[in-house]
C-alpha cells in the first residue's frame, strides 16, 4: 500500500497558493513534491495536491492500491461523495481526479487532523516561501 499525504494552502483566500505531497512506502518517505500555483483558493490548492500526486504516482505505481491522507474535511467529503460539489471550478478538478484514479487498483481517502499532516504542510510552505508569498 502506497500512502500519500497531501496539502494545499493559500495565504489569503484567494491568495498566493501552493500544493505539497509526500509519498510513503513501507513507512518510509520515498518522494516529496511541492509547487506554486499562483493566486487560488485553499480548496483549489488542496485538489491540485491530489492531482499532482496522482500524476506522479501514475508513472511509478500504476495499478497499485493508494491511501490518501489530508486535513481538508471538505475535500475528503467531496471526494468520498458525502458532499456534492457545487462550484464549477472545483467540479472540474474533481473530474480530473476521477480520470486519474482509473490508473490505480483502489484509492482510499482519509481525513486527518492538521497536526498529523506536517510533512505535506511543510512542502506547501516551502513553495510559498520560495515565491515570496
Amino acid at each position: 500500500m502506497i500512502e500519500i499525504y497531501t496539502d494545499g494552502g493559500a495565504r489569503g483566500n484567494p491568495g498566493p497558493a501552493a500544493y505539497g505531497f509526500v509519498v510513503f512506502q513501507k513507512g518510509k518517505i520515498i518522494y516529496r513534491q511541492n509547487g506554486y500555483i499562483g493566486i487560488a483558493t485553499n480548496n483549489v490548492a488542496e485538489y491540485t495536491a491530489v492531482i499532482e500526486a496522482l500524476i506522479w504516482l501514475s508513472k511509478k505505481f500504476k495499478d497499485e492500491p493508494l491511501k490518501f491522507f489530508m486535513d481538508s474535511q471538505l475535500v475528503v467529503s467531496q471526494m468520498t461523495g458525502v458532499y456534492k460539489v457545487k462550484n464549477a471550478n472545483i467540479r472540474d478538478l474533481l473530474v480530473k481526479v476521477r480520470q486519474l484514479e482509473s490508473n490505480f487498483k483502489s484509492i482510499a481517502v482519509t481525513y486527518i487532523p492538521r497536526e498529523k499532516n506536517k510533512e505535506a504542510d511543510w512542502q506547501v510552505n516551502l513553495a510559498l516561501d520560495a515565491h515570496g508569498a
